[in-house]
């Protein structure tokens, strides 16, 4: 039998695991194609913006650099989101009137950035769990309906009374597809998942560099 006479022989909720591992197998491409282009994006955009915000700093022009912050073209830099934030705390500081002493300056810009970094990389990580999730129950949801094909086998061996190999080849045949949906389910997950923490893994590290190279930029001009 081919894979649609295998479905239309299923039991009713062996069909519905199927339906759910389906689902399941949309899902996990559908969060991976979405975060690779991001992740793409990002990385792309980081790399021309790191080097026009660099520029601005070092020749002291704040609210330029703020601009290429902010600006549409940057939307998807995870750098340019943690780098905004610490400018803007800073340029706030500065026209409240700088009340603040170096330290405090430097403790609040420093806080502002963590709180920048805390929200990126929980939006990097916007539907990788899911991925996780996936890869781990997939094997599972497929065991459960190849149990109960076989039960419905055995059911089926006990109505007739016939025990034979040839009564009992189609029902194992069909309850064995829920296993191998289920591994074909989980395998890609797993991949995304791993390929997407270590880009994950590597955007977090970017940003505390760029991070701490903030910081020391406004030691420098807070010194001088």
């Amino acid at each position: 039998m081919n894979l649609i006479e295998l479905y239309q022989a299923m039991g009713l909720i062996a069909k519905a695991i199927g339906v759910v591992l389906v689902i399941m197998s949309m899902w996990s491409f559908g969060v991976a194609i979405e975060r690779i282009y991001t992740f793409t994006q990002a990385r792309k955009q980081s790399k021309l913006y790191a080097p026009q915000v660099a520029k601005h700093l070092k020749e002291g022009r704040l609210k330029d650099a703020i601009a290429v912050s902010t600006s549409k073209n940057y939307r998807y830099s995870h750098l340019a989101k943690v780098v905004l934030a610490g400018l803007q705390e800073y340029q706030f500081q500065q026209e409240s009137g700088g009340t603040l002493s170096r330290e405090d300056l430097l403790d609040t810009v420093r806080r502002a950035i963590q709180r920048a970094s805390a929200l990126t990389a929980s939006d990097l990580k916007k539907g990788v769990a899911a991925l996780a999730t996936i890869g781990s129950t997939a094997p599972f949801v497929g065991l459960l309906g190849t149990v109960i094909g076989i039960i419905t086998a055995f059911q089926g061996i006990a109505a007739t009374g016939s025990g034979g190999i040839g009564a009992v080849s189609a029902g194992i045949a069909e309850a064995l597809v829920e296993t191998a949906l289920g591994l074909v389910v989980a395998i890609p997950a797993v991949w995304f998942y791993n390929y997407l923490s270590g880009r994950i893994e590597y955007f977090n590290v970017e940003m505390d560099n760029s991070s701490s190279e903030l910081v020391d930029y406004f030691i420098k001009k807070t010194a001088a």
